[in-house]
Parts: C-alpha cells; sequence; structure tokens
C-alpha cells in the first residue's frame, strides 16, 4: 500500500473515492467535518439531526455530496468527545478501514487523525492510521480452491494534515505500514495449517526473509547442531514427532553499527502441539497450530525492523518443533538435562514449551543482550486470567517491563503485569530434578513464568504469554497478530 500525506486546506477539493471525516456525539463536528458540512450546505449536520447518533465504530456513508470532489464522504461515530483517546481513535480508523475493504475501495483520503486527543500526538494517530489500513488488506486464501483472480484491496491511502505537520505524519505512517506488514505476515505463518507450516517451512521463511532484507542474516540450525549445543529440554519434545526440529537466528545489522548490546526477541515455535503423552482433549485442538504464535510474532517484528531499519542490532531467536505422541515422545516422570545443565522432571509433556524455551533463553547469553523479551502462546490459565484482552507480562527488571507498557499503551496492544516472586518459585520444587515442569495446582501463567526466570538469571528479561491475545476463535478463528504492535514499538522507542 502506498501512504502519502493530504495538505489541502480545502477538503471540499479533494478528490477521492472515500474521505473520513469523524463526529463525536451531540451532534459535535470535527473540524474536518464540519468543513465538509459546511461546503455541502448542511448536508452531515441534516443526517445527524435525523439519523446518525455518532456512537463510537458507528459509520454512515454520504454520496456525491453537492460542493464536495469525494465520490463518498465517509461519516465516522467518535461516541462522547470528553471520553475520545487514542484507543478510540485507532477504533476509528479501524472502522473506516473495514467499511473500505468491505466496498472494494482502492484509494482514500482520511481526516481522523488530526483530531487531537490527550494521550497521543500526530504521528502516533498516523501510525495507528496505517496500521489499520493495513490490517483491513489481510485476507487468507492460501489453502482455498477458488481464489480471487484480482483481489481489491486499498492500494493507495492519504492522511490529511496541515503541511507544517507533513514530517510527523511520514515518521507515523512508515512506522505503521511496516508495523502492518509485520502483523500479516505473522497472521499468515500463524493461519497456515500444521501439515504446510512445519519447522522445515518455517527454516525456509527464514531464509526468504533474509534474500529479501540485506540487513538480516539468518542461521538454521538442524537436530546435529543442536545436539552439540547439548539443547537437551527443546530435543525431548522434539523426539516424538517425525518433523525434524530446527532453531533459527536471525540478525538484523544495521548499516551504522552502533555500540549498544543487542536486543533479542525469543519465540516459542510449536507449529503443532498435541500435548504429547499427556494427549490435549480433541475439542479445539486444530487451534493448536497456533501454538507457533510466538515464533510467529517474531519474523513479523523482525520484518517490520528491517523495513524500517532500526539502527541496533537486534536478533530474533526460534526454536521450532512439533509435539506428538508416540513410542518416542517424552513420557510423564522423565528426566531430561536443558542446555544450561539443570535436570528437569517432566511431569506433564503438555507443558512443552518451558522446555523448548528455556535452552533458546540460554543460547541467549552468547549475544550479552540488553535485554530478552520471549513471546509465548504458553499457557491456558493465562486465558483464564487475562482472557484474550491482555497478554501476560512477566520480568525480572522493572525498567524493561515499564518499557514494554508504554509500548503496549502507545500501540493498544494490551499486557498487564504478574508477579514472578520467590514463593511461586517453591511450586516447582521436585524430588528427583533440580526442576519441576509444572508447579502445584494453581496460578499456572505464574509457575511456568517462574519456570522461564530460571534460566534467565544473566540479563534483563521479559515474558509475555499471548495464549490469549495471539487468536481468536470461533466464528472469526484466525491469528491476530499480537504482539507484534507492542514489540515493534518497543524496538523503535529503544532506537529513537
Amino acid at each position: 500500500m502506498e501512504f502519502s500525506t493530504q495538505t489541502s486546506t480545502n477538503l471540499a477539493q479533494i478528490n477521492t473515492e472515500a474521505l473520513a471525516v469523524g463526529v463525536f456525539k451531540n451532534q459535535v463536528l470535527s473540524p474536518a467535518a464540519e468543513q465538509i458540512d459546511q461546503a455541502s450546505g448542511g448536508a452531515i449536520r441534516s443526517v445527524l439531526e435525523s439519523e446518525f447518533k455518532a456512537d463510537a465504530k458507528s459509520s454512515l456513508v454520504l454520496r456525491h455530496l453537492n460542493g464536495v470532489a469525494a465520490k463518498r464522504v465517509v461519516i465516522i461515530g467518535l461516541g462522547d468527545k470528553d471520553k475520545y483517546n487514542a484507543k478510540a481513535h485507532a477504533a476509528a480508523e479501524a472502522t473506516f478501514a473495514q467499511y473500505a475493504k468491505a466496498a472494494s475501495i482502492t484509494e482514500v483520503v482520511t481526516t481522523l487523525a488530526s483530531i487531537d486527543t490527550a494521550d497521543s500526538n500526530l504521528a502516533d494517530r498516523s501510525r495507528a492510521a496505517a496500521q489499520a489500513l493495513g490490517y483491513a488488506n489481510y485476507k487468507y486464501d492460501v489453502t482455498l480452491s477458488k481464489k480471487d483472480e484480482a483481489p481489491v484491496c486499498i492500494e493507495r491511502a492519504a492522511i490529511w494534515s496541515a503541511s507544517t505537520l507533513e514530517a510527523e505524519v511520514e515518521t507515523g505512517f512508515k512506522q505503521g505500514k511496516a508495523i502492518a506488514e509485520g502483523v500479516n505476515f505473522t497472521r499468515l505463518l500463524a493461519d497456515l495449517p500444521p501439515n504446510i507450516c512445519t519447522p522445515t517451512y518455517l527454516a525456509q521463511e527464514a531464509k526468504n526473509l533474509g534474500n529479501q532484507y540485506d540487513s538480516l542474516k539468518v542461521e538454521v540450525l538442524e537436530r546435529k547442531q543442536i545436539e552439540a549445543l547439548k539443547m537437551g529440554s527443546f530435543l525431548s519434545v522434539a523426539k516424538g514427532s517425525d518433523e525434524p526440529p530446527v532453531f533459527i537466528v536471525i540478525k538484523h545489522t544495521p548499516s551504522t553499527p552502533s555500540d549498544e548490546a543487542p536486543l533479542v526477541l525469543v519465540g516459542k515455535g510449536l507449529t503443532f502441539d498435541a500435548g504429547g503423552i499427556s494427549l490435549k482433549p480433541a475439542a479445539n485442538m486444530d487451534e493448536m497450530k497456533y501454538d507457533m504464535g510466538g515464533a510467529a510474532s517474531v519474523f513479523g517484528a523482525m520484518r517490520a525492523v528491517a523495513e524500517l531499519g532500526l539502527n541496533r542490532e537486534i536478533i530474533g531467536i526460534i526454536a521450532a518443533c512439533e509435539n506428538l505422541p508416540s513410542g518416542r515422545a517424552n513420557k510423564p516422570g522423565d528426566v531430561v538435562t536443558s542446555m544450561a545443565g539443570k535436570t528437569i522432571e517432566i511431569l506433564n509433556t503438555d507443558a512443552e514449551g518451558r522446555l523448548v524455551l528455556c535452552d533458546a533463553l540460554t543460547y541467549a547469553e552468547r549475544f550479552n543482550p540488553a535485554a530478552v523479551i520471549n513471546i509465548a502462546t504458553l499457557t491456558g490459565a493465562c486465558i483464564v486470567a487475562l482472557g484474550d484482552i491482555n497478554s501476560g507480562l512477566f520480568s525480572n527488571n522493572d525498567d524493561l517491563a515499564e518499557q514494554i507498557k508504554e509500548a503496549s499503551q502507545q500501540t493498544n496492544d494490551g499486557v498487564w503485569q504478574l508477579p514472578i516472586t520467590d514463593e511461586y518459585q517453591a511450586k516447582l520444587k521436585s524430588n528427583f530434578a533440580d526442576i519441576a515442569n509444572i508447579g502445584t495446582p494453581g496460578a499456572g501463567s505464574i509457575t511456568a513464568a517462574c519456570f522461564l526466570a530460571r534460566f534467565t538469571e544473566s540479563y534483563p528479561w521479559a515474558h509475555l504469554d499471548v495464549a490469549g491475545t495471539a487468536w481468536s476463535s470461533g466464528a472469526n478463528k484466525g491469528a491476530t497478530g499480537r504482539p507484534v504492535p507492542l514489540l515493534v514499538q518497543y524496538l523503535i522507542n529503544q532506537t529513537a
């Protein structure tokens, strides 16, 4: 999608397929809506009086207004003016983008970013506009027998602003475009069926990224190399499947090297998780193709990083395998040795994500990182605690946790921090190994994070449990692309 700025002071003269203007409840018009209303002889106020209440996320289309060059004026309801904030703005942009896509409109202009909010600036709002328009273009059709030969998508979009603010708009839509493309890449990888998106497939996708972007260097480690690293915990999960495991390292090196220590993202890459011997129930097991949502988000974030050319070394690490039941699979009661040398008693083979991640987190030490963030669809307990609204946040470093929260607020990609205190660590005691892979009943997402924390003592670390936020169930089943917006914004902030 091509983005541009529209700086014409006379909105009525802008010739576009669809022009979005915002209206608050109680017939309060935004400056852009006021301008169109005056040019059209009161057309907007007329419909406000008769039929449009301007509730948040509502819209009304007016076509071929006298005195207005735009083919359609799309009135977007903004809700109460005193409650309008960055989150409400993002929802308004999404409402417009979804309308434009559904109406097969290829070129649009939005004025919504020009409406001030107390908790955002114009660059933030321009970024949100670009993200919303980019997300609207996502459509999964890879495994459909009939595809649209020429699918209609939003090809060109302009954000209206004063000419003196053009640089802010450009900054925002450059970031938003990169984030949207990263999110859509993440969604595609996660939506692919597990017989296509195998560990080997992810390895090839990583190599493709390396070929696409000069700043990215990709290394793929296969079983013998993983064995040489003594990643016994990771390998124990993989041994139940015929699909070979892979360990992927994607390094972004800026054109102008920085002296700062690298930032590292680590993704859980279970391309299918049946639970192993501790077999999951059959109902909804198909959704376990999304158990590589953490890995997919690392792919999406690294693509955005390369697109933006961030001036910091950033490394993505993905440990990918399947967790299946077989004669070779882990058994409850098995004891395995991790790369860190710690022994682990496997009490439940369905708590496999932490067994994969612990070796990846140990591997991350070699980069002497400034910070490490791992992303994983780790626990059903996190869904019980936080639902599909917030991702669970755990950290051993207060500064890092606050930086992640700041990025979360900037992108409306919610997180909620949970504790990992020593009292919870005691729940992982094993009589037969250094640590058990599950805790005693209760606080399941916390004890999972406590397990990971034992492998991250040498650097600032945060864990995002995205089990409830990485995909949607039900009629709209599919990957969400979260937490790519948060991750990319965090990385942008650290390189600003």
